[in-house]
């Protein structure tokens, strides 16, 4: 069974979350199990190994996890996008559409630099929302590459079309 299926088999859905007609892919089933998590994990690091990545950004919350991992295994550096107020310094803020309202995230200014090759890492691609928000942050400072990864996407909500353009975006499984 390949990685894919390992992690398709492990993650539940969650009817009705967060709010009616809503159908939550749960990852914290997949995380628990050591396996499933190491393969991921390896399996996303032999992807980006050779592209020269210096920071991995996670999105909150989710996106932290596998964020940090890839960071290590990288040897990245790792920087956190953040809900408002949660970051102590200086930000930059983009408000976003989800398919259940309205969120902003921010990163802190300093955050990168424009001889950076980033790594954009979340959890879950659906509408494209908070996706193209963080490439929007991550555009004000000019990096030199901007890859983008997430663990599922959901393909019938066609969020990738929403993407402003980036050097490469890869899902590891599709729904």
């Amino acid at each position: 069974m390949t990685t894919q299926e390992k992690f398709m088999n492990a993650i539940r859905d969650v009817i009705d979350f967060p709010k009616p007609g809503i159908i939550f892919k749960d990852i914290t089933t997949a995380l628990k199990d050591a396996d499933v998590l190491s393969e991921t994990a390896d399996l996303l690091y032999e992807k980006y190994k050779d592209m020269g990545i210096t920071q991995v950004v996670g999105i909150e919350s989710r996106g932290f996890i596998l964020g940090s991992i890839l960071a290590y295994k990288l040897g990245a550096g790792m920087v956190l996008m953040r809900k408002p107020g949660k970051l102590p310094a200086e930000t930059y803020k983009v408000q976003y559409d989800l398919e259940y309202g309205t969120d902003s995230i921010e990163i802190h200014k300093g955050a990168l630099s424009n001889d950076d090759i980033v790594l954009l890492h979340d959890d879950l691609l659906a509408t494209g929302g908070s996706a193209s928000a963080a490439i929007k942050l991550i555009n004000k400072f000019d990096v030199k590459e901007l890859h983008v990864n997430f663990l599922i996407e959901l393909d019938f909500l066609k969020g990738q079309d929403k993407l402003p353009k980036v050097n490469s975006v890869y899902s590891m499984v599709h729904y």
